[in-house]
C-alpha cells in the first residue's frame, strides 16, 4: 500500500472538544436528540451559524446530571430529547443580526405571532449573550416512548402558529407541551394557565425530573434549563462540530 492509500485508510479522528465538553451521546446515548438550530426547522429558518454538526455538547457536570434525569425518566416510559446544548457565540450574533435585518417570512412570525421579531430583543427572547454559549444551559422536551412517532416536519408546508392546537402547528414528536419549541409568547411561559391540564402536567413532570438534578427552568421558556453556579463560567465561540463516529 502506497502512503498516501495508507493516510487516506486512516479514520478521522475529530479533535478533543476544549474546556471539559463533551459529546452527550458519549455520556448516554438514550437520550434523544433534534437540535434544531442545526437545520431549517427553528425560528430563523436556517442552519444557524456555528452549528456544524446536529450535536449536543455540554459541559461534563451538565451531562453527567442529564443522565440521571433519563435515569428517573425511564421508569414512566418517557425520555428526555435535547433540542439545543451548548450555542457558540457566533450563533447568537446570527440571531441578533436575523432580529434586525428587517425582514419577517409568514414562516418566522409563527414563532411570535404577537410580535414582530424586531422585539424579541428587547423582550429577552434573544441575547447578545447566552448561557448556552458555557455549555451550562440546554433547551428540552419530553418524549412519550409509547406514543407513534407522529409525522416528520415539511419545510414546504404552511403550520399554525406556535401557540396553536398540536395537529395544527409544526410537528416536534414530543409530547404536547401547550405550545411548540422557541415559542415568543406568553402561553410558553412554564406557568401559563391558558394550557390544558394535561399540558400543564407535561410541564410539571418536565420540571421536576431536572430540578431534582439541580437544574432551574427559565420562567418564559418551559423548555430552558441552566446549572446554578455555573453562571460565571467563560463564554465559547468554537463551532459545534460533527461527532467523530458520524
Amino acid at each position: 500500500m502506497g502512503l498516501l492509500a495508507a493516510i487516506a485508510a486512516v479514520p478521522a479522528v475529530a479533535q478533543p472538544l476544549p474546556g471539559d465538553f463533551v459529546f452527550l451521546r458519549e455520556v448516554d446515548p438514550s437520550i434523544q436528540q433534534d437540535i434544531r438550530y442545526a437545520g431549517a426547522n427553528n425560528f430563523m429558518g436556517r442552519r444557524i451559524e456555528g452549528y456544524d454538526g446536529a450535536e449536543c455538547i455540554v459541559k461534563r457536570a451538565v451531562g453527567l446530571a442529564l443522565r440521571e434525569v433519563q435515569r428517573g425518566l425511564r421508569a414512566q416510559n418517557l425520555s428526555l430529547k435535547m433540542l439545543d446544548c451548548y450555542r457558540p457565540a457566533r450563533a447568537s450574533r446570527d440571531m441578533v443580526a436575523w432580529a434586525q435585518d428587517g425582514r419577517e417570512t409568514a414562516a418566522e412570525r409563527r414563532y411570535n405571532p404577537g410580535f414582530s421579531k424586531q422585539e424579541l430583543f428587547r423582550l429577552g427572547y434573544i441575547a447578545e449573550r447566552s448561557g448556552h454559549s458555557t455549555g451550562a444551559a440546554v433547551d428540552l422536551t419530553l418524549v412519550d416512548l409509547a406514543a407513534p412517532r407522529g409525522p416528520a416536519f415539511d419545510p414546504g408546508k404552511a403550520y399554525a402558529d406556535c401557540t396553536a392546537p398540536a395537529a395544527l402547528r409544526a410537528p416536534e414528536a414530543s409530547v404536547d407541551m401547550g405550545t411548540g419549541y422557541d415559542c415568543s409568547d406568553a402561553k410558553a411561559h412554564t406557568a401559563s394557565r391558558a394550557i390544558s391540564p394535561q399540558q400543564r402536567r407535561w410541564r410539571e413532570t418536565l420540571n421536576a425530573a431536572m430540578s431534582r438534578q439541580g437544574f432551574v427552568n427559565y420562567a418564559k421558556e418551559w423548555w430552558h434549563f441552566s446549572r446554578p453556579g455555573m453562571s460565571g463560567l467563560s463564554a465559547y465561540d468554537f463551532p459545534v462540530p460533527r461527532h467523530r463516529g458520524d
